[in-house]
C-alpha cells in the first residue's frame, strides 16, 4: 500500500489487450496498478514495490505462472497471487494451489468478475493479518486504557494522534513499562493504515550479526545456511506500520541502513545489490536517553534527528496515581475473560495498597501483580498487594512488609554486615565453612610456591622506606618468585604476620633480615 492508502497490484500478462484491460478496471476501482509483460519484468517490480496482489497468467513463455508464483513467494511473501488462463483444467488449477496461488481466474472474464476476486482476495488477506496480529498479542491481554485523567498523559496523547493522520515518523520515549508499545498500535489504529500490517521488532533481543537480515532480508546464499531467501520485517509491513522497540539498542553497523530506510524509503536485502522500495511507515520507541547515546558515540546523530519528528514522553505509572484504580480494574476485566475467570472486583484495601506503591516496573508490573491475584483469588473479590523492593521507590511501607510477612533479623544482620562478609551467619549444620587452606587446590599452590622459593633467596637491591612492626627500616630478602618475574623492589607488609611481593600480593614473601 502506498501513502495514499491504495493497493498495489501487480498484472502481468504478455497480452497487451488484457494488461490494458485490467489496468483501466483496477485503476478506476481505485487500486495502485503495475503492469509487467514477463516473468522477469515482474521479479524486477516486486523487488521495487511489493504488490499486495498479483494477477498472472499462466503461460508467459521463459518463466511461465507457475514460477513466477514461486518467485514472488520469495521476493514478495505478503503478495497473494491469481492466475489466471484461456486453459482452465482442474489439472493447472491443482498445480496452481500447490505453487502457492490463492485463486483461479479463467479466460475470458469481466470487470465484474475482476473486481469481485480483488475483494474477495484482500479481505481474506486482511483478516489473516488481523487474526496473526490477535495471536502476537494473545497472552498479554489488551490493556491500552487511554481513558486518562493525567495532564501528562493527556498532553502525549494529544500530540500523537495529531500525527498519527500523517506518515510522519514518530519517536515515543519513557521508561520501560510504561506502555510505548500499547500507544504504537493505538496510533495504528487510529491512522489511515489501520487496515494494513502492524509489524514489531525488538531490536534488543535480536543478534547484532542477525539484525540486518531480520529487518531487511537476504538472498540465497548470502551466508551460510541461507539456503533460499527470505524476506525481512520492512517487507512484511508492507504499506503498513513498522514498530521499532527499542531502537536504542540498534546496533550501529544498522543505523545507517534504518537511516536511508528512513530517508528515501529504499533498502536493500543481505546478499543483493539492487534497492527496494518501501512504503512502511516507522515508529519508534526506547527506554534509554538517545541524546546520551549520541554524546558518547554509540547512536548516530542524523539517524537521531530522522527519528525525532514527532517525540512523546510517556510517564510513568508513579506520576498517574490519579489513573491507577481505573486501570486497575480494567486491567482485571481483561485477565478474568482472559483466564476464563471472575468476574471480579478490587477491594478496597487492593487499591489502596496499589496506589502507595511507587510501581517501577510501571504498568508491566501492574499487569504481573493483578494477574497474580485473579489466578489465586477464590472469590468475587481480588486481592493484590505489590512485591516491594525496599528503599524509597517501594512507596509508604514498601520496605517494612513483603507480601504480609515481615522482614526478620536477617536482612537487617546483612546490612551491618556490608563490609568483609556478604551474607549474614548461617545456622543448621552447613554453617561451618572450610577454611581456604582446607581446600586441595589451596594446599597444592603454597607447596609449590615454597617449593618454588626453597634455597634461592637472595637480598634486595633497593633499599625498604616503610617502617617494619618492630619499628626499624630493613631491607627484604628476595625470592626466587621476584627474581625470576624481575620485580624492582617489594611493596611491603600485608598484614602483622605475612609479608608480599609487588607481583604475587596474595603469597607470602621470605622472612625479613
Amino acid at each position: 500500500m502506498g501513502t495514499s492508502g491504495k493497493a498495489r497490484i501487480l498484472v502481468v500478462d504478455d497480452e497487451p489487450n488484457i494488461r490494458t484491460l485490467l489496468r483501466v478496471c483496477l485503476e478506476g476501482a481505485g487500486y495502485d496498478v503495475t503492469l509487467a509483460a514477463s516473468g522477469e519484468a515482474a521479479v524486477a517490480a516486486a523487488r521495487r514495490s511489493p504488490p499486495d496482489l498479483a494477477f498472472v497468467d499462466l503461460r508467459l513463455g521463459a518463466m511461465d505462472g507457475l514460477a513466477l508464483t514461486r518467485a514472488l513467494a520469495q521476493e514478495a511473501s505478503t503478495a497473494a497471487v491469481v492466475l489466471i488462463t484461456a486453459y482452465a483444467t482442474i489439472d493447472n488449477a491443482v498445480d496452481a494451489m500447490r505453487a502457492g496461488a490463492v485463486d483461479f481466474l479463467p479466460k475470458p472474464f469481466t470487470p465484474a468478475q475482476v473486481l469481485h476476486t480483488v475483494g474477495k482476495v484482500l479481505g481474506q488477506a486482511r483478516l489473516q493479518q488481523e487474526l496473526s496480529e490477535l495471536k502476537r498479542a494473545g497472552g498479554r491481554g489488551v490493556h491500552a486504557r487511554f481513558d486518562t485523567k493525567s495532564p501528562a498523559m493527556q498532553q502525549a496523547l494529544a500530540f500523537v494522534l495529531r500525527a498519527a493522520r500523517t506518515d510522519a515518523t514518530i519517536l515515543l520515549l519513557g521508561e520501560t513499562g510504561t506502555g510505548k508499545g500499547y500507544l504504537a498500535r493505538h496510533i495504528h489504529a487510529n491512522s489511515p493504515r489501520r487496515d494494513r500490517a502492524f509489524v514489531t521488532v525488538n531490536c534488543a533481543v535480536i543478534a547484532p550479526s542477525l539484525i540486518e537480515s531480520e529487518l531487511f532480508g537476504h538472498a540465497k546464499g548470502a551466508y551460510t545456511g541461507a539456503d533460499r531467501a527470505r524476506a525481512g520485517h520492512v517487507e512484511a509491513a508492507g504499506g503498513g506500520t513498522l514498530f521499532l522497540d527499542e531502537v536504542g539498542d540498534l546496533p550501529r553497523e544498522a543505523q545507517g541502513k534504518l537511516l536511508r530506510l528512513l530517508e528515501e524509503h529504499e533498502y536493500v536485502r543481505v546478499g543483493e545489490t539492487e534497492p527496494r522500495r518501501s512504503e512502511a511507515r516507522v515508529i519508534a520507541a526506547t527506554h534509554r536517553d538517545l541524546r546520551a547515546a549520541v554524546a558518547t558515540g554509540t547512536f548516530r546523530e542524523d539517524l537521531f534527528y530522522r527519528l525525532n519528528v514527532v517525540t512523546a514522553t510517556l510517564p510513568p505509572l508513579r506520576e498517574r496515581r490519579e489513573d491507577l484504580a481505573d486501570l486497575a480494574e480494567g486491567i482485571v476485566a481483561d485477565l478474568a475473560a482472559q483466564h476464563q475467570r471472575g468476574p471480579f472486583s478490587l477491594a478496597p484495601a487492593t487499591l489502596a495498597a496499589l496506589s502507595a506503591y511507587a510501581w517501577p516496573g510501571n504498568q508491566r508490573e501492574l499487569v504481573n501483580v493483578l494477574e497474580r491475584a485473579v489466578i489465586l483469588a477464590e472469590g468475587p473479590v481480588a486481592h493484590a498487594r505489590p512485591a516491594p523492593r525496599g528503599g524509597a521507590r517501594g512507596g509508604a511501607g514498601a520496605g517494612r512488609a513483603r507480601w504480609g510477612h515481615a522482614r526478620g533479623r536477617g536482612a537487617q544482620a546483612h546490612r551491618r554486615r556490608a563490609g568483609p562478609r556478604a551474607h549474614p551467619r548461617r545456622r543448621g549444620p552447613r554453617a561451618r565453612r572450610r577454611p581456604l587452606d582446607a581446600l586441595p587446590q589451596a594446599r597444592a599452590l603454597r607447596a609449590s610456591l615454597r617449593a618454588l622459593s626453597k634455597g634461592s633467596r637472595r637480598r634486595c637491591t633497593t633499599r625498604y622506606e616503610r617502617a617494619s612492626p618492630s619499628g626499624s627500616s630493613r631491607s627484604c630478602s628476595r625470592c626466587c618468585w621476584c627474581r625470576r618475574s624481575r620485580s624492582p623492589r617489594c611493596d611491603g607488609w600485608a598484614g602483622r604476620s605475612r609479608r608480599s611481593c609487588g607481583r604475587t600480593t596474595a603469597r607470602s614473601s621470605p622472612a625479613w633480615t
